[in-house]
């Protein structure tokens, strides 16, 4: 099998789909792993799509035999910090039991290139902003705890089997595929732009605003938004620095990691704003109490992999972010995706 086949576990979500046309782009045949739980068929349009669940040792057996590919690039979690608070169980089953089953299947076929999807929730309520890798890491709900936990199995990996990783933890994912082929399409959907979006297009009534009482300018919780196509270009920039360092037969550090964002924040209200400008619509806004587990500010600091990696994020501008999920609203609305 050709030495490019790259194995995308959750490749057919919102952002592991759109890294994979990254990786088409780059000479990479992103093969599909995915249990369509949340993902959806009509975003894998780059490479083959094998379904899948990461618990399935012989479905995943199965698949590398298959492709052989020469690294992994592991997005397959949930990811809703309100579900995780209110059913933690859930999310260490799937995010760090599952995960075990894929390294051990990835050491047991001898792949030793892996780039983990992991988040800013690792933080927890930030000391300082931004907040740069150094950063402690005491996550405030069990979505970021399952992802530490992972990034701690990672690591233990490194020291056992010789796994080379990069972990990436990012900001909050926006936008969508410039040229339209792909976009956000969650159920439920949870996050404030493709929701204010809805509300533009008439799908929705309003908008809650989930506080208006956090020690923000505003009173908003305030966060850092980085266009998906932006993370899709890190995750291959990262595959590409292992491969380099294969090559040059150099171990990687297991506690390599970078953080993915802009470093710039945005308030809820701000954002709401932003929406209402690039859509030409007025957003209805109601308030609702804090949700459990939302720090107040998160804002990251991405210096160490623009100078060590040389990535720099293309779309730094809210609105342009914005545009371009605006566009795949309209558009999934014409193909009633």
């Amino acid at each position: 099998m050709p030495a490019n086949n790259i194995l995308v576990t959750g490749g057919a979500g919102y952002i592991g789909s759109h890294t994979c046309k990254v990786l088409a782009e780059s000479g990479y045949r992103p093969v599909v792993y995915d249990n369509l739980v949340a993902g959806h068929e009509w975003a894998v349009k780059w490479g083959p799509l094998e379904i899948g669940d990461i618990a399935d040792r012989d479905r995943l057996d199965e698949v590398i035999e298959k492709y052989q590919p020469s690294a992994v690039l592991h997005f397959a979690a949930f990811a809703y910090v309100g579900e995780s608070v209110e059913n933690p169980g859930k999310y260490y089953r799937n995010n760090v039991a599952d995960t075990l089953t894929l390294l051990e299947t990835m050491s047991d076929h001898d792949i030793d290139k892996l780039v983990f999807s992991s988040t800013c929730a690792t933080y927890g309520e930030p000391l300082q902003v931004p907040i740069a890798e150094d950063h402690s890491q005491n996550p405030i709900n069990p979505y970021g705890m399952s992802k530490l936990m992972v990034e701690k199995m990672i690591k233990d990996c490194g020291s056992a089997y010789g796994l080379r990783s990069i972990t990436l933890r990012y900001f909050n994912a926006a936008g969508a595929d410039p040229d339209g082929d792909i976009g956000e399409d969650h159920n439920p959907e949870t996050h404030l732009i493709p929701i204010l979006l809805d509300v533009a297009a008439g799908k929705r009534l309003h908008v809650t605003v989930f506080g208006e009482d956090y020690p923000t300018y505003d009173g908003t919780c305030i966060r850092d938004y980085i266009h998906v196509t932006d993370l899709g270009q890190a995750h291959v920039v990262a595959l590409q620095e292992l491969e380099r360092l294969e090559t040059l037969r150099v171990t990687c550090s297991p506690a390599r990691a970078y953080n993915l964002g802009n470093g710039q924040g945005f308030s809820v209200k701000e954002v709401i704003e932003a929406v209402g400008e690039v859509t030409g619509k007025t957003i209805p806004v109601q308030i609702g109490e804090r949700r459990p587990g939302d720090p107040p500010i998160l804002v990251g600091d991405a210096t160490r992999i623009c100078q060590e990696l040389n990535w720099q994020p293309q779309y730094k501008d809210l609105k342009a972010i914005i545009e371009t999920a605006w566009q795949w609203t309209r558009k999934r609305e014409r193909l009633n995706l």
